[in-house]
């Protein structure tokens, strides 16, 4: 799970990878034999008894150094990726987090640009709202609304959404599965863990080749694994 893309020096809240971090972890992966690749590919992939030398990458937000900073990195190293975009604040930046620095955010184009790079584009909401706090009006805006904008600008449903904050109860679950999605991405959702609430590592700054092997080896024991029927086809 990464988010920006860009200088770490001012990042309150730990979300921010310097490119040059971004790309020792991609060579980290592909020393090992590992390939970075969308969520939907790696489901698949997982489902027709494929895919063991495959890493879901996901970029949360939608910043606009994802293109900049994030694609051309991905391409150096063979690998694609899931970036989960805001279609409520497309061209907007990260109002949402009140401590900043403010971020732009992907323009409409610039969705359109990360899909003819071969990036899979998914539903991060509509404008990063926690879902379990939402009356039914607001969970369908955030959660079917924003597929349905997103189907028009691509002219493709996106597959995945991702849950804001990573917070995620069974009625957001719901949600999510009514309006469509194929898969849902949150963080640690415990016992609500599956194909609707995949669990993902937080990579930041920090995360050099001791720590990056520490995270792939305790996964399994932080976090509940995924139902093996849990798979995309």
């Amino acid at each position: 799970m990464y988010h920006s893309v860009a200088d770490s020096s001012e990042d309150p809240y730990h979300v921010t990878v310097s490119p040059h971090r971004l790309r020792r972890q991609l060579e980290w992966l592909t020393a090992r034999g590992l390939r970075g690749v969308g969520i939907a590919e790696l489901l698949r992939e997982r489902a027709a008894g494929r895919g063991r030398d495959l890493v879901g990458l996901t970029f949360d937000d939608g910043y606009q150094d994802f293109l900049d900073e994030a694609v051309p990195l991905l391409h150096r190293h063979d690998c694609t990726a899931t970036v989960f975009v805001l279609p409520g604040r497309l061209g907007g930046s990260n109002v949402w987090d009140p401590l900043g620095p403010r971020k732009p955010l992907l323009t409409a184009e610039g969705v359109l640009a990360a899909v003819g790079a071969g990036m899979e584009i998914g539903s991060h909401g509509m404008l990063h709202r926690e879902l379990p706090a939402l009356d039914d009006a607001g969970l369908h805006e955030e959660t079917a609304g924003s597929r349905e904008l997103l189907t028009r600008l691509t002219g493709r449903p996106p597959a995945g959404f991702c849950y804001p904050y990573g917070t995620v109860d069974a009625r957001a679950v719901h949600a999510v599965r009514a309006a469509g999605y194929a898969y849902a991405c949150a963080i640690d959702p415990g016992r609500l863990t599956g194909l609707h609430a995949l669990p993902r590592v937080h990579i930041g700054e920090q995360d050099n080749a001791l720590r990056l092997h520490l995270k792939r080896r305790l996964h399994p024991w932080r976090r509940r694994p995924v139902p093996e029927e849990a798979t995309l086809r």
